[in-house]
């Protein structure tokens, strides 16, 4: 990938400051992430995160009401982010099929840290979403935060793929379902190869990108060819 640095712009009412725009906010983000991914979100506490960076946790909430919406500007970073790889990756690509396959490669090695993005560890976000992204939306304001466009960059980066599932098969009726199905499949099977392996058949304590983006790509193209 790219190492020019990169700057993810979030239009979000997740946030009460941007957290890009000031040397405070980048600290609290990058020791989010990393604070989160030892100890889980349940155990992350502003106040804890406020002893890691020196500071206060009023200095916090100005940047994010509460933890929850940190969290949804961490996953919804890690989408922005990822639909910009994923464009990026296969712009230049004329052939439906290897665009939609090398989307698919782009979503399963999206854990690899990138020299871009200085005060981001992805690696160490991509765990978060794995473990934490469902807790974005499975709550009871879902909807609310629905309309506060919360989600709109997971919804864009399934729209962006569902495009190339139409490319090479404009009557396929699911396209929308498919890819937010492999997307979550994506994550479980990674979750499920480290700590249930018994329901995958993705081996290792290690995630292994290739072999889950075979996996997917049988899913997908075993999908988006049948005939009607």
């Amino acid at each position: 990938m790219n190492t020019t640095s990169i700057k993810i712009n979030l239009n979000h009412k997740a946030y009460m400051r941007d957290p890009e725009n000031t040397e405070l906010g980048r600290r609290i983000i990058n020791e989010s992430i990393r604070l989160i991914d030892d100890l889980g979100f349940e155990q992350f506490t502003f106040r804890k995160l406020a002893n890691i960076i020196g500071s206060t946790e009023a200095s916090i909430y100005r940047y994010f009401e509460n933890k929850h919406k940190l969290l949804v500007y961490l996953v919804s970073w890690h989408w922005a982010w990822l639909d910009h790889f994923v464009l990026f990756h296969t712009n230049n690509i004329a052939d439906p099929r290897e665009r939609l396959s090398r989307a698919i490669d782009v979503i399963t090695s999206s854990g690899i840290d990138n020299p871009a993005t200085l005060h981001i560890n992805e690696s160490a976000l991509y765990r978060i979403v794995i473990v934490e992204a469902s807790k974005v939306y499975l709550t009871k304001e879902v909807d609310d935060d629905n309309k506060d466009g919360y989600f709109l960059e997971y919804k864009r980066l399934c729209h962006h793929i569902a495009e190339m599932v139409l490319a090479i098969n404009p009557d396929y009726p699911y396209p929308h379902a498919l890819i937010s199905t492999i997307m979550e499949a994506a994550h479980q099977q990674v979750f499920f190869a480290e700590h249930l392996p018994s329901l995958t058949e993705i081996k290792g304590t290690k995630r292994s990108p290739q072999e889950t983006a075979t996996f997917l790509k049988h899913l997908v193209f075993a999908a988006v060819d049948q005939k009607r």
